[in-house]
């Protein structure tokens, strides 16, 4: 059975609660109710940031960041709000949904992390690793109703640009996947599934993580149209979490608005769109893909990979960037259904 997962940000609205950790529980009760199985925590906030945060011995200067002291979690600062939250209200939340919770904790890759530093080598990536373990360990909790069953490190960064420190044969490509690796062990450890998030297959260095087992990339990404991969997740012993639909919501638009107008459209008419969704003229649940069309990928995928090499399946990406709050959760409706279609 496959079965649905989120990358986990959520756009913000002031009127959600106030109150900042019934804001958590009650999205995150939103997304079960979606019909998500394995929800990330909730993340409003800027993700690279709320994991900086938590390190001593940086220092943020203009420009970034330069490492002042030996690197550290501060002082009762490892396990996040978020995370917290779902901790203290397990027993509320299971009760609502009457059934066991499953909880995604996503956290920022170490190369993802040093793309913030004005200076960095390999020994940063492998400080930034150490420190980053240690607060995965600290936010993976398991109680009878509701447990972490999934770390995902997210390197969105990672395979998007040409960056000499991760060369071939480099020092720097050895320390990132060391750290990698330190990452999933301290998951692994405590029976949790291992998770790694890209924005692109273009550098491979992922097959050669011996401890990761499950991995995503974009819609579009060129991994979904070779024949061969197949073979590579069999013999290298990892899965795929199928991405069946896009979550760029400019491309939604571009992609609507041609399809409605049969012409290019521009990227001032995409801005007076988004001018018409604040207004309330348009509902930005109507650029939202329909669930036939993420059944179908789901279909392509599986059929390429085989459905015991796909255990997961959901959104390319987060879903801050979406116009409102009401329309991310539509969004994710529409990929429990499309999974349960299928």
């Amino acid at each position: 059975m496959i079965l649905s997962t989120d990358i986990g940000s959520l756009p913000f609205e002031n009127g959600l609660s106030k109150d900042p950790q019934q804001k958590i529980v009650q999205s995150f009760l939103d997304k079960l109710n979606a019909g998500i199985d394995v929800p990330n925590f909730p993340q409003f906030r800027d993700m690279s940031q709320m994991f900086l945060q938590l390190i001593k011995g940086l220092e943020k200067i203009e420009g970034g960041y330069v490492e002042t002291d030996v690197l550290y979690i501060k002082d009762g600062e490892g396990r996040i709000p978020e995370m917290e939250a779902l901790r203290a209200n397990a027993n509320q939340i299971a009760e609502k949904i009457g059934e066991s919770v499953k909880i995604r904790f996503c956290i920022s890759g170490p190369y993802t992390l040093s793309r913030f530093f004005v200076y960095k080598n390999a020994r940063t990536l492998t400080r930034l690793g150490n420190v980053l373990a240690e607060i995965i360990e600290q936010n993976i909790f398991r109680y009878k109703n509701c447990a972490v069953v999934m770390v995902s490190v997210d390197e969105p960064v990672f395979g998007t640009v040409d960056d000499p420190m991760l060369d071939i044969g480099s020092e720097g490509r050895e320390a990132l996947l060391k750290a990698w690796e330190n990452m999933f062990h301290k998951a692994a450890t405590k029976n949790v599934e291992t998770y790694l998030h890209l924005h692109s297959s273009s550098d491979e260095l992922f097959w050669n993580a011996e401890k990761l087992k499950i991995i995503d990339f974009p819609v579009n990404d060129p991994i979904y149209q070779a024949k061969t991969v197949k073979r590579k997740f069999e013999s290298m012993d990892k899965f795929l979490k199928a991405s069946i639909c896009i979550t760029e919501f400019d491309a939604l638009i571009k992609r609507k608005l041609e399809a409605t107008h049969h012409k290019s459209v521009s990227s001032q008419e995409i801005g007076e769109t988004w001018k018409q969704m604040a207004t309330g003229t348009i509902s930005p649940e109507t650029f939202l893909e329909e669930v036939d069309v993420m059944k179908k990928r789901l279909q392509k995928i599986v059929s390429l990979f085989g459905v015991e090499r796909v255990p997961y399946a959901g959104p390319e990406c987060g879903l801050k960037g979406f116009p409102t709050y009401k329309c991310a959760i539509e969004c994710l409706k529409r990929v429990a259904s499309a999974i349960n279609r299928f």
